[in-house]
């Protein structure tokens, strides 16, 4: 008779010692990235940065200003960004074909152009259009309304829109049809489907690319420099124009950049669980 037992088997393992497997990979990859972010933190330490004047420039009025205006300008952007994308996105899903081949144009033209060029088209808008009105009741000289405010949010904002307007389209889709059916079968009007079934069903999916896109705009903002815009960076460049101290303003307004995209990121992910709270239930 075969002997079955752990201790007299020929299949027994009991004998083997372990060995935990060795991960030489990484202990190589940690040590090489320990030694590339030592090399950069000794290139900032001993290169010709005047440090005080970073602490200096940090709290200045100037900076604080742009700041304030960079975040305005994020907050009115996207406000714009996001009503166009919901109109926009409804076009395209419209059975009008008229709406959806304007709502597509627009997409097609908004995202296949540069922002910086886009910009720059709105602020120089005067060659093109001297005047704005109704000819014979007013009429307003396009350089006092064009300003770089305006021509900012006009730019960002509308381009936003191109892009929000595929976030929400997702989203949208995202949402069975049987919802679109019900509402439908109750005699609910099409707007107000969307409005108060459709569209709290979609932000679950809406939220998170919006939320990126957000941040996104935060950093955007500073292409609104080059149209005079006195945001953050653009101040931060008169102030360095003055006194030569090019790196540390740059440093400063990257410390600003970080600070307000770290304060903006649990924001957007309580955003997510707040609208993700049901799906997890039901996953569960």
């Amino acid at each position: 008779m075969t002997d079955t037992t752990a201790g007299t088997s020929p299949y027994s393992i009991a004998h083997l010692r372990h060995v935990p497997r060795r991960h030489y990979g990484r202990w190589v990859a940690a040590a090489l990235i320990l030694l590339a972010l030592a090399a950069i933190v000794k290139a900032f330490a001993e290169g010709q940065i005047a440090w005080p004047v970073v602490g200096q420039f940090f709290t200045a009025p100037a900076i604080l200003s742009g700041l304030a205006n960079t975040i305005l300008m994020t907050v009115c952007a996207m406000a714009l960004g996001i009503a166009l994308g919901v109109v926009f996105a409804i076009m395209v899903m419209s059975p009008n074909p008229v709406l959806k081949t304007v709502a597509v144009g627009y997409i097609w033209f908004f995202r296949g152009t540069p922002l910086l060029l886009q910009l720059l088209l709105w602020f120089n808008l005067a060659l093109v259009f001297p005047t704005l009105g109704v000819p014979g009741l007013f009429e307003v000289p396009t350089v006092e309304v064009m300003t770089p405010f305006l021509a900012a949010l006009l730019g960002l904002g509308i381009n936003q829109g191109a892009y929000t307007s595929e976030v929400v389209r997702a989203g949208l889709l995202s949402v069975d049809q049987g919802q679109y059916e019900a509402a439908k079968a109750i005699g609910m009007p099409r707007l107000q489907a969307l409005r108060r079934i459709i569209l709290p069903q979609a932000m679950r999916i809406i939220i998170p690319p919006v939320g990126n896109e957000f941040i996104g705009m935060v950093k955007a903002t500073s292409l609104a420099s080059v149209i005079q815009y006195p945001e953050l960076l653009h101040n931060a460049e008169n102030i360095y124009y003055a006194n030569s101290r090019v790196i540390e303003l740059l440093i400063v307004a990257g410390l600003w950049y970080l600070l307000v995209v770290s304060i903006l990121t649990p924001l957007q992910m309580l955003l997510e669980r707040r609208f993700a709270r049901g799906t997890l239930r039901l996953a569960r």
